[in-house]
């Protein structure tokens, strides 16, 4: 519980008893967050496109091609636990802002680390700049804190959708500030982690600027206030069972569908590469993929509280089925089913993050939530950093196709999770 002064308490009062500002409120929170995940968005996607690449021009093989994704995940994961920690403490506002900026240092310093042609410099630096991967994707528990239960995969949802306009357009940047790094005597491919610094570091002022009042310091105030009965000893213990399975069954699903997504995503560059295909071409598939990620946002948050959370993460792990047996499936020359197969890989990993993220909301209050949001997000970072780790091994010591079929059969297991957590 955050230590509020009684200056501060007066003038958050007026939230706490007007159902109407709460509502303007959760409305203003939606809209600034919705800015910072439009700059988020570039930051991220620029450096995933060409992530991969990067690493074996510097280290000339494919065997580590799977690092930076593993490393920056890896960090990404770090950076959520005190991300966590610090909005459970201070708010949204200084925990996200902090990430963020943070992120856009790390950006620079893989800038740096390309000039020099510096590996251990460049491992460093992806680290650092996971910071600003957790921050876009903790960013989308900001808008829950004021919203109630019929709505919260719905705020998600929206806060997603803005991310699209950025990740749609860092990936089709590629070439143009590979341009602008070749004209500053940059190397070509430290030129999409120009746009993430700048990217990043946008994000990060937007939101410590204008996310005033915080929601989550409102949002706890209010549950304080409403907390006019006491459960009794077994309905008590009953809810905190019931609570802690959410919690589970929520992690589950969105670790799954991050270690399939971030597998399949982080080798396809590479794939393409190696059959003949252009960095313009490496960059369209990705926009696809990574739209495909979000802008779905505009229907499945609304799907998800209308027809269910069980109903869709099962939805969630069919999509990725049937994404990895097409890509394992696809021609090496056919753009079309490429873009097919990435494309269902983001819309499969899209309903099982907004899903399991509404299950995370559904089983905390405000009092413990962004604690464990960041622990939550802890896992599906160390998730990410082992499916990208991965799969530059598998690929380098089979192929692309076995990567993309043993990523679909894994999403298999979302489907018996959810299940067995019905019964």
């Amino acid at each position: 519980m955050f230590k509020i002064s009684s200056n501060a308490q007066d003038l958050t009062r007026i939230y706490i008893d007007s159902p109407e500002k709460q509502q303007k409120l959760y409305k203003r929170t939606l809209f600034i967050v919705s800015i910072s995940q439009i700059f988020g968005g570039a930051g991220l996607a620029a450096g995933i496109t060409v992530g991969a690449l990067l690493a074996q021009q510097i280290l000339g093989t494919d065997a580590f091609a799977g690092l930076p994704a593993a490393l920056f995940t890896l960090g990404s994961a770090g950076a959520a636990f005190i991300v966590g920690r610090l909005s459970q403490s201070y708010g949204r506002r200084i925990g996200l802002a902090a990430g963020f900026l943070t992120g856009g240092l790390g950006a620079i310093g893989v800038v740096i680390a390309a000039v020099l042609n510096n590996i251990f410099l460049l491992l460093a630096s992806l680290l650092i700049y996971g910071a600003g991967t957790a921050s876009n994707l903790q960013a989308r528990y900001a808008g829950t804190d004021l919203a109630n239960k019929k709505n919260r995969a719905t705020a998600v949802s929206i806060t997603m959708v803005s991310t699209t306009f950025g990740a749609v357009a860092g990936p089709n940047l590629v070439n143009i500030m590979g341009d602008f790094a070749l004209s500053i005597g940059v190397p070509e491919l430290a030129g999409p982690f120009i746009l993430s610094a700048a990217a990043f570091i946008l994000a990060g002022l937007v939101l410590q600027i204008l996310l005033r009042p915080d929601p989550l310091v409102i949002a706890q105030m209010i549950e304080v206030n409403t907390q006019e009965h006491v459960h009794n000893g077994a309905s008590a213990i009953t809810e905190q069972l019931k609570n802690k399975k959410g919690v589970m069954v929520g992690t589950i699903v969105m670790v799954l569908s991050q270690i399939v997504m971030v597998a399949i995503m982080t080798m396809t560059p590479v794939h393409m590469m190696h059959h003949g295909h252009g960095l313009k071409e490496v960059g369209i598939v990705i926009a696809f993929h990574i739209g495909s990620m979000y802008l779905p946002s505009l229907f499945t948050g609304i799907l998800i509280d209308k027809i269910g959370r069980t109903a869709m993460s099962i939805a969630s792990g069919i999509t990725l089925l049937l994404s990895g047996v097409l890509a394992a499936m696809a021609p090496s020359d056919s753009m079309i089913l490429l873009i097919v197969a990435l494309s269902l890989l983001g819309l499969g990993w899209n309903l099982g993050l907004i899903s399991g993220t509404a299950l995370i909301v559904d089983s905390t209050n405000s009092l413990n939530r962004a604690k464990t949001q960041g622990t939550v997000d802890v896992f599906v970072a160390l998730s990410g950093a082992s499916g990208g780790a991965m799969s530059g091994v598998v690929v380098a010591n089979s192929s692309y196709a076995t990567l993309s079929i043993a990523g679909g059969t894994l999403s298999l297991l979302i489907i018996l999770v959810v299940l067995w957590a019905r019964k």
